[in-house]
């Protein structure tokens, strides 16, 4: 189901713009500092909100459209959303949440796929517990489960990690990828983490000041120089997809396959052919003007300059090409000036470290970093 939104709307001293096409698969990111209005937008989406201006439609549907008077009721636009603080009903079972959306689904989902999320989302010896009873991490999931089975045609999560400690956080993370990988339900997921973002999302819309400043494919909008002071200087960088490529054993090695090279990373659990994301953030890399030697880190890649940005303070931000990959690497002023660096300088990439995230696999990814890598 592809979305497409226009939408205005004015609070007192405030007013929100956004635009955006959030394609018909996968995850797209809101992401934003907060009140910098994503949960405007995706209240917007669900009907919770009547923008003063603008349009909404999911596929061929219109659920809004202020110029001919269309607005279809929240309860008929068939969307699942996630709250920020689970929402469950206290006086019943985890079953009986689950089933709630069920029931009021225009399309109810066949027993056998009640079966199949209650398992994605292994929360089936929870069925009888009472939300009082749950952790932080296991009422996040019901939550998911509860709007998976209203057999939503898209599903709207407006920050549901921010309220869990960094353990929670880890523990729902790998049942979000692996709910990507196996519902088959676009999602706009909302948040102002740069790390679940490039984690998770394959579009992001970059949300700052009431307006949408940027969208487009993750690691585009990650490597762009110009939209650091958004995206956060001190966590950004490149996102890289990858796939298991081979295992070396007697090293304790795994290598990974990306456009334009490899990586080695401390072996992850994942089969040849398992499609990884690696995040490389731009303080991890460092930039050398001629091939290095007797180096431990084991990630070294030539690749070009394509750009280069000069900040306020003593640090710069270098774009990088390594065979159709975009690195980005953060080196001071005075290095940059040493080096004679410029658009075009050949160059070697040093990654110290990476962080490596497994896709719709559990248990929980590893991180594979250091100097070993």
């Amino acid at each position: 189901m592809t979305l497409r939104l226009r939408i205005g709307h004015r609070f007192p001293g405030f007013q929100v713009t956004a635009s955006f096409e959030a394609p018909p698969s996968g995850i797209t990111g809101l992401f934003g500092p907060s009140g910098s209005g994503k949960t405007t937008v995706i209240n917007a989406i669900a009907g919770l909100l009547r923008p003063d201006e603008g349009a909404i439609e999911l596929d061929d549907r219109v659920l809004l459209d202020r110029a001919t008077g269309i607005d279809v009721p929240a309860r008929r636009r068939r969307i699942g959303y996630v709250f920020q603080d689970a929402r469950l009903f206290p006086h019943l079972s985890v079953h009986s949440n689950l089933l709630y959306g069920w029931r009021r689904s225009p399309v109810r989902l066949p027993q056998h796929e009640i079966d199949g999320v209650i398992e994605m989302l292994g929360i089936a010896h929870l069925l009888e517990r009472k939300p009082h009873r749950l952790s932080g991490g296991e009422k996040g999931r019901v939550s998911l489960g509860r709007a998976l089975l209203s057999n939503p045609d898209l599903l709207l999560l407006d920050e549901p990690l921010a309220a869990l400690d960094t353990a929670r956080r880890h523990e729902i993370l790998p049942y979000l990828e692996r709910l990507k990988a196996e519902a088959r339900v676009p999602m706009v997921y909302v948040s102002h983490s740069i790390e679940e973002i490039t984690r998770l999302a394959d579009m992001l819309v970059v949300m700052n000041g009431g307006r949408s400043v940027v969208s487009g494919p993750v690691a585009e909008i990650m490597s762009r120089l110009d939209l650091f002071p958004l995206t956060g200087r001190f966590e950004a960088g490149a996102v890289v997809d990858c796939r298991v490529e081979a295992h070396d054993a007697r090293h304790g090695m795994t290598s990974l396959l990306f456009e334009g090279g490899r990586f080695l990373v401390p072996r992850l659990a994942a089969e040849p052919g398992h499609a990884l994301r690696a995040r490389i953030r731009a303080r991890d890399v460092i930039v050398a003007t001629e091939e290095p030697r007797g180096l431990s880190a084991n990630n070294v890649l030539p690749a070009i300059v394509r750009e280069i940005r000069r900040d306020q303070d003593p640090f710069a931000e270098i774009a990088l090409d390594c065979g159709g990959t975009s690195l980005v690497a953060r080196i001071t002023q005075l290095s940059l000036d040493r080096l004679g660096l410029a658009p075009g300088t050949s160059v070697y990439a040093i990654v110290k470290a990476l962080n490596v995230e497994t896709r719709g696999s559990l248990p929980a990814p590893r991180r594979a970093g250091g100097e070993s890598a």
